[in-house]
């Protein structure tokens, strides 16, 4: 099956309600190496003014790859998983995130261009908290290979 074109333009709801909490950060934190004590420590993170621990500015992935599995996950897309390969993610945070927040995400497929037998599709996740509170915007480029490639 192939990429099916009409994605393009398709939006995915908001999905499940994703807690943001203190063990999640911590263990992120550990996994990308960052060293911040505000990611660690409730004390450092309200000595900087946050009312819990901070998140890196990499955690938005993990809000917004939830968001992306709706688009795997659909019978009409025509993507078949084992050949994706993750091309390019960007960032732009609107707020940072901390423990506590309850985040939903919408996802949008921005663009479907074919490439030989395969596509490069690029996903925007509007990442928000449950009251409609701008958080971060992530836009995500994967490329799924043809059949042969």
């Amino acid at each position: 099956m192939s990429i099916n074109p009409a994605l393009q333009g398709r939006s995915y709801s908001q999905g499940d309600v994703y807690s943001v909490g203190r063990e999640s950060i911590r263990e992120f934190a550990t996994a990308v190496k960052a060293t911040h004590a505000a990611h660690f420590e409730v004390v450092a993170a309200h000595a900087l003014g946050y009312t819990d621990l901070l998140a890196p500015p990499t955690y938005a992935i993990i809000v917004a790859q939830r968001a992306d599995a709706q688009l795997i996950n659909d019978q009409d897309s025509g993507i078949d998983f084992s050949r994706v390969v993750h091309a390019e993610q960007k960032f732009t945070h609107h707020r940072p995130i901390v423990a506590g927040d309850e985040l939903v995400a919408e996802l949008h497929v921005d663009t479907v261009r074919a490439m030989g037998g395969g596509a490069m599709i690029t996903t925007r996740a509007e990442i928000s908290t449950v009251a409609g509170e701008p958080v971060a915007t992530t836009v995500s480029a994967i490329l799924v290979r043809g059949e042969g490639q």
